[in-house]
């Protein structure tokens, strides 16, 4: 029963795909035909600028999905070339913006589980921070980057920061309120054992709370990933982000299409890690 419905499931997947890359066919190839000689004067110079031929390729609309494939094959075949500043392969590009993401995510790790432990097991502390986490909570990451730029003064540095704050407030949540969903039986028989307190938060508390502290990691890491390309695209110089800002001011649709496409992918297995590791600590009760 269960492969019969992942099949039906893939083949609606696959028809799907297929019908959209259908209408990405027609539709860019409409655009193409009605822009093609809507190129101005200014457009056309600032082509020859970049050493591009203006006559040479379709402007305006999307690219058809065989360019689209064509693009990608260059950009997977050659992923760690390095030609400048301004011309990196995809690898190196993810590279930067993992590397930015997991430090940011790690130091996120370092204060927000341990804060939310202890915020957890105590209500007091939980009443008297729970005014600035509601305040703090609901700012944009991206609200602290002229804060972070003024401060830290290092560009990658201020992305860095972005990640951390953005990341530390779901996982703080969560943790405290696994926390604090223990049940009381199992902190009764601690106690009634005389189970010291150190071995009772690694032994008891945090196995208990570790699903719901990997679902606020999970979550972190989906608005980690999320904030970091809008950071690159302000903060400049490597990175996925940048990638795309970079491509759109060529006026590369192709690669700043395969940069998203890029992006999803990398969300997605970022998000199965953690779906993975959160069905791995995740008991019967």
């Amino acid at each position: 029963m269960g492969t019969n419905l992942n099949l039906r499931a893939l083949l609606i997947s696959v028809l799907l795909l297929l019908a959209l890359l259908g209408i990405w066919q027609v539709a860019s190839q409409s655009s193409a035909s009605a822009s093609a000689s809507n190129l101005s004067a200014e457009q056309a110079e600032y082509l020859k600028m970049l050493g591009k031929d203006p006559g040479a390729q379709k402007q305006g609309g999307f690219p058809t999905p065989a360019e689209m494939g064509q693009a990608a094959w260059k950009h997977l075949a050659d992923p760690f070339y390095d030609k400048g500043p301004n011309d990196k392969g995809i690898a190196i590009q993810l590279g930067h913006s993992l590397a930015r993401v997991g430090l940011g995510f790690l130091l996120a790790c370092v204060v927000a589980i341990p804060l939310g432990f202890v915020i957890g097991m105590s209500p007091l502390l939980h009443r008297a921070l729970d005014p600035f986490i509601q305040i703090l909570k609901p700012i944009s990451p991206l609200a602290w980057m002229p804060l972070a730029l003024y401060t830290i003064k290092d560009s990658s540095a201020s992305g860095i920061f972005v990640i951390f704050i953005c990341s530390v407030w779901p996982m703080l949540i969560n943790t405290a309120f696994g926390v604090a969903s223990v049940k009381r039986e199992w902190l009764n028989v601690a106690k009634t054992l005389e189970v010291k307190p150190l071995r009772k938060a690694f032994q008891v508390i945090l196995p208990a709370a570790a699903p719901t502290i990997l679902t606020g990691m999970r979550i972190s890491m989906g608005i980690a990933w999320l904030v970091i390309v809008a950071a690159e695209m302000l903060v400049g110089g490597t990175g996925i982000g940048y990638f795309v800002w970079n491509e759109w001011n060529n006026l590369s649709l192709t690669n700043v299409l395969f940069a998203i496409g890029v992006i999803g992918v990398m969300g997605m297995l970022l998000d199965l890690v953690f779906a993975r590791l959160q069905k791995w600590v995740t008991y019967a009760d």
